[in-house]
């Protein structure tokens, strides 16, 4: 097994590798939208307490898929390997639409298995997170 991060994805907020390799599989680490080296969120506009005063899914998801796409590609895999993918949205009533349609221009060309739940909060201000598994050679 190896442990692997990326330099251009933003830096975990916890204790834990952006991906792990184990024979041909690669596993990501929860992936949101944050930017590397950015304390701003994309998308995302705080109250004075840290809280959620307003956010813009579609930039939020625009940015995780870049993350993504940035981890695999330092882990040795790519776009076009992702075979799973389950998305954490916390509002599916109003997010689930603008999520699917981008997911849908994302995913065009190929096509994981996909699961979407929805859960009240994240360790962070955001409103999505993906957790992938993906194949490497």
């Amino acid at each position: 097994m190896s442990i692997l991060n990326s330099d251009k994805a933003p830096e975990p907020v916890g204790l834990y590798p952006h991906a792990r390799k184990v024979g041909n599989l690669l596993f990501l680490s929860g992936v949101g939208p944050r930017e590397k080296g950015k304390k701003e969120i994309p998308g995302v506009t705080l109250n004075d307490d840290g809280t959620i005063k307003e956010y813009d899914i579609e930039k939020q998801c625009h940015s995780v898929f870049n993350n993504v796409r940035m981890i695999l590609e330092a882990s040795g895999s790519s776009w076009e390997k992702l075979v799973d993918v389950t998305v954490f949205l916390t509002n599916m009533k109003d997010d689930f639409k603008t999520y699917n349609k981008i997911y849908a221009e994302y995913f065009k060309d190929n096509l994981p298995c996909r699961t979407t739940v929805e859960i009240n909060c994240l360790p962070t201000p955001i409103a999505i997170e993906l957790k992938c598994i993906a194949t490497v050679d």
